[in-house]
């Protein structure tokens, strides 16, 4: 019997601390799927998903970030048309000039009106989580 596992995978939602009303970091997706997107990437073996998350900031827009909390965990079988993931998705800050690098086309900062339409993966339903969050303190619910 063969068995197959999710892989495990960060997003990090990166709010830019030095600019006004703390707009967030977003990535132009260089590979399919084509869109924007939250920072992140797979966790290597060996690697916990805090420094997983720490690495990927770094290596998309070359930004060091402080990891604030874990926004919650995310599993819908769909959510990676390539294959199943589950993601940890971090809410960070840093401060700087964001650089796209790594799988980044481009790189771009927004406010929660600015956010592009065309978002991969379920980011979508992730920066609703997010700002619900940020402006009400209301975390995101268990989906039963």
């Amino acid at each position: 019997m063969t068995y197959r596992n999710p892989v495990p995978t960060v997003d990090i939602i990166i709010a830019m601390r030095d600019r006004p009303d703390h707009p967030i970091v977003l990535i132009e997706r260089l590979n399919i799927p084509f869109g924007w997107a939250i920072a992140g990437g797979f966790v290597d073996y060996g690697e916990c998903l805090e420094d997983a998350a720490r690495r990927e900031a770094k290596e998309e827009v070359g930004l060091q970030v402080e990891l604030i909390d874990l926004l919650g965990i995310y599993s819908d079988p769909s959510r990676d048309e390539r294959l199943h993931t589950i993601s940890a998705v971090y809410m960070a800050e840093a401060v700087g000039e964001p650089v796209a690098d790594d799988d980044a086309k481009s790189v771009g900062i927004f406010s929660e009106w600015q956010v592009p339409s065309q978002l991969c993966f379920d980011h979508g339903q992730i920066l609703r989580d997010y700002w619900r969050y940020r402006n009400y303190g209301i975390r995101p619910s268990i989906k039963i």
